[in-house]
């Protein structure tokens, strides 16, 4: 089942891609392992998810040092809110960082990746849902939150991050993924040559969303229980 869930989605999002003319290859399926135990995880590895992701830091390292000693190919990722106190543990195993919606953060991972030596790469969280349970900067903090990370070494900016509302009209998901987008061009102009800002991905879409996320400029998706239920 968790094979044929994948080859859905793959299918999905090249047949999305063909229609809107992008290439199915710039979106990558991030398979997010939320309650999921190790044989389901590692049959969806088989079956050609190269991505997996935690939304908690404990239920990370409890699970990737394992799957990575079994698929040391794989990328781990960090989705869900970060402490500041959980960060020295994040930076040692982890492909790439998600979540970071606030210069505080990104000065303790800077702090942190002085004393290993490494940068550190990251994406910025945005809530252009503008939901206020939801974490993530505001739109309008955009320009000068990434100026200020910039500054920092080690932390290397990839691009940006957001998550939908749940449950909402489809005109308000994909305003809020559109709004995205338009933020990062935006920052992708300003910091145009910049070392330590890229804005090559868009984290944006999960498993009730990511097809509307694709067809605006999604570069990540983050999809759990589309991949791993069984009914």
């Amino acid at each position: 089942m968790i094979q044929d869930n994948i080859r859905t989605i793959y299918s999905e999002i090249d047949q999305i891609c063909r229609r809107i003319h992008r290439n199915s290859e710039d979106v990558v399926v991030i398979g997010v392992t939320k309650t999921v135990e190790f044989d389901r995880i590692q049959e969806a590895i088989d079956a050609g998810i190269k991505h997996i992701a935690e939304n908690r830091v404990q239920e990370a390292w409890r699970k990737f040092p394992q799957l990575l000693a079994q698929n040391p190919q794989v990328k781990t990722h960090l989705i869900g809110h970060l402490q500041t106190n959980k960060v020295k543990d994040v930076i040692k195993g982890c492909s790439l960082i998600h979540s970071v919606d606030s210069l505080k953060l990104a000065q303790e991972i800077e702090k942190q990746a002085l004393k290993i030596g490494n940068p550190v790469e990251v994406l910025v969280q945005f809530n252009t849902a503008h939901e206020e349970q939801k974490f993530g900067a505001e739109s309008q903090e955009a320009f000068g939150l990434i100026e200020s990370i910039s500054q920092l070494t080690l932390v290397h900016v990839k691009g940006l991050m957001c998550m939908a509302p749940y449950d909402a009209p489809e005109g308000l998901v994909r305003k809020t993924f559109s709004d995205l987008r338009g933020i990062r061009d935006g920052l992708k102009a300003r910091f145009a040559g910049h070392p330590r800002v890229e804005m090559s991905i868009l984290s944006m879409g999960m498993s009730d969303d990511y097809r509307i996320a694709v067809e605006e400029g999604s570069t990540m998706v983050r999809i759990g229980r589309a991949i791993f239920n069984e009914g």
